[in-house]
């Protein structure tokens, strides 16, 4: 009886703990956070500041690919001057990037 004891315990004793099982799972998630999510969180961080900073006057790039310069800026909407006269209200969250000064001009 003491041998059968002695050979449960010495069997119990060579299993590894249950929380190591859970280590690849948790290094895959680390992985991912770190090369996918992080970034990817700070580059969308970077583009609200840029678009939060618009003011009037800027050249900007829609999402829809429509370049146009910034004539009134509002919290939610902005409104840009595709052209002679030709103007459109587009949300701020469409805006797709700043051109900087220097790049091809609005209006023609």
């Amino acid at each position: 009886m003491t041998i059968d004891l002695l050979a449960a315990a010495a069997g119990a004793a060579d299993a590894p703990p249950a929380w190591i099982s859970f280590l690849p799972i948790i290094g895959m998630i680390a992985i991912f956070w770190f090369l996918i999510i992080a970034p990817q969180m700070k580059k969308q961080k970077q583009h609200q500041e840029k678009i939060n900073g618009v003011k009037k006057g800027d050249q900007v790039i829609t999402a829809g690919g429509l370049l146009g310069k910034v004539v009134k800026v509002d919290d939610v909407y902005v409104e840009l001057e595709l052209g002679t006269n030709v103007r459109v209200k587009a949300v701020k969250a469409t805006l797709g990037d700043i051109v900087p000064p220097g790049g091809s001009p609005a209006n023609d």
